[in-house]
């Protein structure tokens, strides 16, 4: 987020009051004191509605609430950092870095994404509202059974886990996990209203009795080393910089490589219906139709949620100060949908790539895996696009390497590399030298089944011919 935005970038009347219904039904129904809501549009804090009061005054998008588990995409971040710079492999079993026995052999990348088979909680008390002193060394995080599944086997929700990360953030760069936090991400996103501790104007935590419209106040402590699992404070205005940074990304903390990395499943699922996933420190669901990545959170007396569509530039929030009641995360979900609905993003204007090989230019157009044909398209930095043509087949981005290669960015191919090969005329690319793709041994040439040598297996000589 770069400016405040102007009175033409706000909805329309009939959206800001669709948007404002949705946080007042929430809030309603959910018997919270207060519930802010904000929906961030094309990198800037589009909207934000709020219901319900603290005290003797209104929540604002300036207010801070506790966001819990949202914490730990912060420290996903953190991690991933230490990863480009070449701190760490995502591979690396967490006992190269820290001496933690209980961990197990799981690795970093298990950590981040909630397979490592460690226990979903801290030992007791419960964790959140007691203070970290309880546990003053990270073994004190443990139980007596600390492994509850084989590291890798299946997803485990583990909020040990994440204190693990902080603590591997504290041993790589020598400070407290906070500090580099601060440091690192939120100075550089403007993100100065995000604390672990309160600062004011910031809402007290309540709990509302299930049967009665009375509250009681819930404690707000440090929970010390559990802190990476759940201890920040933040704001809606704040996090809607970090929800344009989650969809957009900022060379400044992470590359968007990076982040479309961490927006990927842990274990990428074959098939288009999965409805929740988790990535490397980010929840992903399907609503609606479109794919939304960010995360929920609850602490003692809070809720938020934050879910953002990169495809439609939309972001959802939830802020809440209670222990239970209003569904957060389907409110930010439900707020991305209607600023949809309402008001459609306009689709970038098409313009023409700035420069364009003509080897490559002369590569696009139709392919052919067998008898399935594919189109391949010419993207900018000499980026690919295979797609099939009929809606049946696996397609996928491509990235241009440095030896002439492409590697995958999405679906079945992603991380898979793409070879142009020509024949004997060693002519530019898509001349009359026979030239096919080759990608992860599947070959695509220009005719089906091209009677050239390409095709592994060969093609019968007779080639194609009527029925019998």
């Amino acid at each position: 987020m770069t400016a405040p935005m102007d009175e033409t970038a706000q909805p329309l009347p009939a959206t800001r009051r669709a948007l404002l219904r949705r946080v007042a039904v929430a809030q309603t129904e959910g018997r919270a004191p207060s519930l802010v809501g904000a929906v961030v549009r094309d990198g800037q804090l589009w909207w934000v509605g709020t219901r319900g009061e603290l005290g003797r005054r209104t929540p604002d998008a300036n207010t801070q609430y506790r966001i819990g588990s949202l914490t730990k995409t912060f420290v996903a971040v953190l991690v991933m950092r230490l990863r480009d710079e070449g701190l760490l492999y995502l591979g690396d079993p967490l006992s190269r870095h820290l001496d933690v026995p209980e961990a197990g052999d799981a690795t970093i990348a298990q950590l981040l994404s909630h397979t490592s088979g460690l226990a979903a909680e801290a030992r007791g008390p419960w964790w959140e509202r007691t203070p970290g002193e309880l546990r003053p060394e990270t073994a004190d995080i443990f139980g007596e059974r600390p492994l509850r599944h084989p590291a890798g086997r299946r997803h485990h929700y583990s909020n040990p886990g994440f204190a693990l990360l902080g603590a591997l953030v504290e041993r790589l760069r020598g400070a407290p996990w906070d500090e580099v936090l601060r440091r690192e991400v939120l100075e550089p996103l403007g993100m100065a209203r995000t604390s672990p501790l309160p600062q004011p104007p910031h809402a007290e935590g309540w709990a509302v009795h299930p049967w009665a419209d009375v509250l009681l106040p819930e404690p707000a402590v440090d929970t010390g080393r559990m802190a990476p699992a759940g201890q920040l404070w933040s704001t809606a205005a704040d996090l809607a910089r970090y929800a344009a940074f989650l969809m957009d990304g900022d060379e400044r903390v992470l590359d968007p490589r990076t982040l479309a990395e961490m927006r990927a499943p842990a274990a990428a699922p074959e098939d288009d219906d999965w409805d929740a996933g988790y990535g490397l420190g980010i929840q992903l669901t399907r609503r609606d139709g479109r794919l939304l990545i960010g995360h929920t959170g609850s602490m003692p007396g809070f809720l938020a949620a934050l879910w953002a569509g990169p495809e439609d530039g939309l972001a959802g929030i939830a802020l809440a100060n209670a222990t239970s009641g209003p569904t957060v995360g389907a409110v930010a979900a439900d707020l991305v949908r209607i600023a949809a609905e309402h008001e459609p993003p306009m689709p970038a204007p098409w313009r023409p790539l700035p420069e364009a090989d003509p080897e490559l230019v002369a590569l696009t157009g139709p392919w052919y895996w067998g008898p399935t044909p594919f189109l391949l398209q010419l993207r900018p930095e000499r980026g690919l696009e295979l797609r099939p043509l009929n809606g049946r087949g696996r397609g996928s981005r491509f990235r241009a390497e440095p030896d002439g290669t492409w590697t995958g960015l999405d679906g079945y191919y992603a991380g898979e590399t793409l070879r142009v090969v020509r024949g004997a005329g060693g002519g530019p690319y898509g001349g009359a030298d026979n030239v096919h793709l080759d990608l992860g041994t599947f070959v695509f040439t220009r005719e089906p089944y091209e009677a050239d040598g390409a095709v592994p297996g060969g093609v019968d000589p007779q080639g194609w011919r009527p029925g019998a």
